[in-house]
């Protein structure tokens, strides 16, 4: 007679037990000095772009709104019991804010003795006490306390100066309150130079990224042998990377100028040209050389990665297709870009950022004219230039919409075989 035995598994228990709790708190604790650290250098920086972008603020409205107060004697003193004044210029220097409930509070210097103060000043002792109410914007206003001056005075005479006077005031700012507005985006957008500004970026970014990464596989096909100097050749392509941006930029103005470059005297020599070239100042020459400037100075860092990867594939796939009969050419297609398609992704994706965002380049060969004013240069010119904060961080955030929008579809149509 067989007897059945039912086996039943064990379950998993359910819910969270308290060493699970206490693993999750504790990995929470590692990690907050690096999420606070994240949202102190990245999130809050962009948080403020966001919200500068909707303010309606210049570069003077940065600067608190606050009373000024000048201060100095009237009369000289002679002798002890001569009469003198003390004077304050009480001024608003803002033409838009008013501070309200402003207040003095200076100290007279020994020696001096106050015969009367204002009627809304108070006496305590040597210290003086003043509720000046509420200003209006541009308020400008004189004050003066006559004082006697004793022996003691005489004996060490200091300056008003020397104890300064303490002010304060309530002020609203433009960019601590609660009111918003779209007029910077509005401003950006209806603008007639915006779409020439976004085409210039895309073309700028576009061919300088493509240029930068072919021009860094040719030079990776070419080093990527062993030959004499090959570590000195090597290192001579990394100095466009690594050179100050200063120096290069100013050699290359130099060296294309249309009146003393010898990049022209050359051609002219050569007979290829008749006349001068402006090279940094003509359209759409000019944008055209800050490209070529631009894959001339970020190839190396394509040419390193690239040449990294193609040293790590394979000898032996080359060795079975030259056997086969493939051509370099063949070669190249059919084994080395489908083993490079992951680093050119990353390359690709990393540069495209970085030129879009490049700023220093184009302002210093050209200074954003002769057409290569890209969204970089006019976030620069709207906030300083103009000195149009608002509209300079509007135009800041049409950047960051653009990269992301760049990101979204980057992402979603590259696939992971191909390293991301």
């Amino acid at each position: 007679m067989s007897e059945s035995i039912n086996t039943v598994k064990p379950e998993p228990p359910k819910g969270v037990g308290p060493l699970q709790k206490r693993e999750t708190r504790l990995a929470w604790g590692l990690l907050s000095p690096t999420l606070i650290s994240v949202a102190l250098v990245v999130l809050l920086p962009l948080l403020s772009i966001f919200w500068i972008s909707a303010k309606p603020i210049e570069l003077a409205d940065l600067r608190p709104v606050e009373p000024n107060v000048y201060e100095r004697f009237r009369g000289k003193p002679k002798a002890a019991g001569d009469e003198i004044k003390i004077e304050y210029r009480l001024t608003n220097r803002s033409k838009e804010k008013a501070i309200e409930s402003v207040t003095l509070r200076d100290v007279i210097p020994e020696g001096l003795t106050a015969q009367s103060v204002p009627e809304n000043c108070t006496l305590n002792g040597r210290e003086i006490f003043c509720e000046l109410g509420d200003w209006e914007p541009g308020y400008k206003e004189r004050m003066q306390i006559p004082v006697v001056v004793e022996e003691a005075y005489i004996a060490n005479p200091v300056g008003m100066r020397d104890y300064p006077a303490e002010m304060a005031g309530i002020s609203s700012s433009d960019l601590f309150n609660a009111s918003f507005t779209f007029d910077n985006f509005t401003k950006v957008f209806d603008s007639d130079e915006f779409v020439e500004v976004l085409w210039v970026t895309i073309f700028y970014t576009v061919f300088g990224t493509i240029g930068a990464l072919v021009v860094g596989m040719m030079a990776a096909l070419l080093l990527n042998k062993t030959f004499k100097g090959q570590g000195f050749i090597r290192g001579l392509m990394l100095f466009p990377y690594v050179a100050p941006v200063i120096a290069v930029a100013f050699t290359w103005v130099t060296l294309f100028d249309p009146f003393s470059g010898s990049a022209n005297a050359l051609l002219i020599q050569m007979g290829a040209i008749t006349e001068p070239i402006n090279f940094f100042g003509e359209k759409p020459l000019a944008l055209i050389s800050v490209t070529v400037f631009e894959i001339w100075r970020y190839f190396p860092l394509s040419f390193l990665f690239i040449l990294a990867r193609m040293q790590s594939i394979d000898a032996d796939m080359y060795e079975a297709a030259r056997m086969d009969g493939a051509s370099p050419f063949q070669q190249f297609w059919y084994l080395s870009i489908p083993q490079l398609l992951g680093i050119l992704s990353v390359l690709f994706l990393l540069r495209f950022i970085w030129t879009f965002n490049k700023f220093d380049d184009i302002f210093l060969l050209t200074g954003g004219n002769a057409g290569t004013r890209t969204l970089t240069v006019n976030v620069y010119e709207q906030a300083f230039a103009l000195s149009n904060i608002g509209a300079g961080a509007a135009v800041a955030v049409v950047i960051f919409v653009c990269l992301l929008i760049f990101s979204f579809f980057f992402f979603r149509y590259v696939s992971r075989e191909e390293g991301l």
